[in-house]
């Protein structure tokens, strides 16, 4: 699995039309509130060239992508994290993604209804916001609550416990996201532990019409939001977008050159996503199989042995590396050994992005 991202905001922003953008999957997108209200889920292949090129290099019999999976979740309105339109259901369904792609609704149309009958963009992202920022408060509110029960007693891990969760329910209280505050080890660790939401990385969709795919004065102003919270801001019309998956790739190509565009909304998510989860891709290649695998940074290449088999890491003896751009240069894994580019490395080597490695195991 490569990454889990899901689409949030509020009613009517577009999150549907995004979704069918990048999966092609046909989700019902409606004019109205509430058109979703379980989360579809899409798998994506992720398309990536220096796959292509190795399996093609390394004469493979087939080869193996790896995945992003977008879920559309219902739009949060004010009061989500009280219950207010279904919030409660739709808020534990983002707790289970590793990303946030919050779409804001950047264009006027009067057929289109808004939950605040006016049309600010910066004003929408803040509400999704609060409602997230209020829904942690909840989670660190109820763990603060159980263990200052529990330290009555004198039990220091509780104690312990209340120092570390004071400090970010006081973020909180101001309004602040969890990824905004600097946090200890031990606080990271409780944080993951009770899935807060703030604590996510956030991508910033401005979903804009077919008049404003290059200039919008309404994405200008959300861009400026983003830039204030760290987090990028992709400003696209995902209606366009939505056409454009239902074509052919070569029909594609031409029609992002038609309209301008270099790239699909799914390869701008792609590469954002990697870069706000801090993600690389390596690579395993034989005469079988090519396949793309997705770690973290500054993975060992114990660990990432481990994401290929759990044997590989049991029994790990070396692994044999080599640089794609080597790889890319040479297309000849006998030349790249004969250039001693063919590198051997312990269990404690930090695996690189573009790496394909060969595992060596007893």
């Amino acid at each position: 699995m490569g990454f889990r991202c899901g689409l949030v905001g509020l009613p009517n922003a577009g999150k549907s039309t995004i979704f069918n953008a990048m999966t092609n999957l046909g989700v019902e997108a409606s004019a109205y509130p509430f058109c979703t209200i379980d989360p579809h889920t899409g798998i994506i292949q992720l398309e990536d060239s220096r796959l292509d090129t190795i399996h093609q290099i390394m004469g493979s019999a087939k080869k193996t992508s790896t995945v992003l999976e977008f879920v559309d979740i219902a739009g949060l309105v004010k009061g989500a994290h009280q219950g207010e339109g279904l919030g409660n259901q739709f808020l534990s369904h983002i707790g289970g993604v590793d990303a946030i792609a919050h779409v804001v609704r950047c264009f006027e149309d009067k057929n289109v209804s808004h939950p605040a009958n006016k049309l600010d963009p910066v004003d929408d992202a803040k509400t999704v916001t609060l409602e997230l920022i209020l829904k942690d408060m909840d989670l660190v509110e109820r763990r603060l609550q159980k263990a200052r029960s529990s330290a009555k007693s004198g039990d220091p891990k509780m104690l312990k416990q209340i120092t570390l969760l004071e400090p970010i329910l006081e973020h909180l209280s101001k309004e602040n996201e969890i990824r905004s505050l600097t946090l200890s080890d031990a606080q990271n660790e409780l944080v993951r532990e009770m899935n807060c939401l703030t604590a996510k990385p956030v991508i910033f969709i401005a979903n804009v019409d077919e008049n404003h795919l290059q200039n919008s004065p309404l994405v200008g102003t959300l861009e400026k939001h983003a830039e204030n919270m760290q987090a990028p801001c992709l400003p696209f019309c995902g209606k366009v977008q939505a056409e454009i998956a239902e074509l052919d790739q070569n029909d594609q190509l031409e029609f992002l050159k038609a309209m301008g565009l270099t790239e699909t909304a799914l390869q701008k998510i792609l590469k954002t996503g990697y870069g706000v989860l801090k993600l690389i891709t390596f690579f395993t290649a034989n005469q079988n199989e090519a396949h793309a695998w997705t770690i973290p940074q500054n993975t060992a290449v114990i660990k990432a042995a481990a994401k290929v088999h759990t044997d590989f890491e049991t029994n790990f003896i070396k692994a044999e590396v080599v640089h794609y751009n080597d790889l890319e240069l040479h297309s000849s894994m006998k030349t790249l050994h004969d250039k001693g580019l063919v590198l051997i490395h312990g269990r404690d080597y930090i695996v690189q992005d573009g790496d394909l490695i060969l595992f060596k195991i007893r």
